[in-house]
């Protein structure tokens, strides 16, 4: 089979601008789905990464896949069979979007190559949004996917689970199960229709997985608000995570971390599932 680099030739998206009014609704419910005490729930602004349920693109039923993944969609890569990795990110923040106001996003497409590893053809695909306000840029985003054609040799979905929670002598800690209800929740809120989150059958006999996927915007989001909950009076300037490997419902992960930003999501006996340098002002 060809590499994927012959799909990526001449794909080049032109930039994509999409607008917002901030309603506080989908705030209120991402606080509930992760059990945000109240004095941190968001009142007047959003919190670093909350944006993720706002500027949300609901495509007609009729133009999801067997997958429940859009076949199309402007940034995703004509790559047949395409399974689709959420591999990272970085934000940089100026300030944060207000509540109740309208905001504007353009998005771009920073970079894609197509590269062989040891599990066969990946692409990746980097795209950057910049998140405006009263015609002022209050933070820019970046975020790495990485694709597939097909399934990936190394699945397993026979795999040992883990059992119980790592040792730790991190500083701020957080025990967090991902338990189907709430991945359920989290997909509605973010307008994710992946089977993998949600339906167990499909995650295990079609993807190759031992259960359902507990979503990497989920792991990012509990290393952040870890940090943001632990150190209150700081203001939080960028944040870089990476996601290492899939944690499935059921597993028991530890959310750590310390006050110089190491954060990281840890599961037994010493696995890091994700990471994030979280730095402040």
């Amino acid at each position: 089979m060809a590499g994927l680099d012959i799909y990526l030739q001449g794909w080049r998206p032109e930039p994509l601008v999409d607008t917002d009014a901030l309603p506080p609704e989908p705030s209120r419910a991402l606080a509930a789905v992760l059990e945000t005490p109240e004095k941190f729930a968001p009142a007047a602004t959003l919190p670093p990464l909350w944006h993720w349920v706002h500027f949300l693109h609901w495509p007609q039923h009729g133009e999801l896949g067997a997958d429940g993944h859009p076949t199309h969609g402007h940034f995703l890569p004509p790559i047949p069979n395409r399974r689709r990795m959420f591999a990272g990110g970085r934000l940089a923040i100026t300030g944060p979007l207000r509540l109740g106001s309208p905001a504007e996003r353009t998005s771009s497409l920073v970079n894609a190559v197509a590269k062989h590893g040891r599990s066969g053809d990946l692409a990746f695909v980097t795209v950057r949004s910049e998140y405006r306000q009263d015609g002022a840029v209050r933070f820019t985003e970046e975020q790495d996917y990485v694709y597939r054609s097909g399934e990936s040799p190394t699945k397993n979905p026979d795999v040992r689970r883990p059992i119980g929670l790592p040792d730790s002598d991190a500083p701020w800690q957080q025990a967090f199960i991902g338990d189907p209800v709430r991945l359920f929740r989290f997909s509605a809120l973010t307008a994710n229709s992946h089977r993998i989150h949600y339906d167990a059958p499909y995650a295990r006999d079609v993807e190759s997985y031992p259960g359902i996927v507990v979503h990497g915007p989920m792991l990012a989001l509990l290393m952040t608000e870890l940090a943001r909950q632990q150190a209150p009076e700081r203001e939080i300037s960028t944040v870089d995570y990476r996601l290492r490997r899939p944690v499935f419902a059921g597993d028991p992960v530890l959310v750590c971390g310390d006050p110089d930003g190491n954060m990281a999501v840890r599961t037994a006996p010493a696995n890091v599932m994700a990471e994030a340098k979280v730095r402040f002002r």
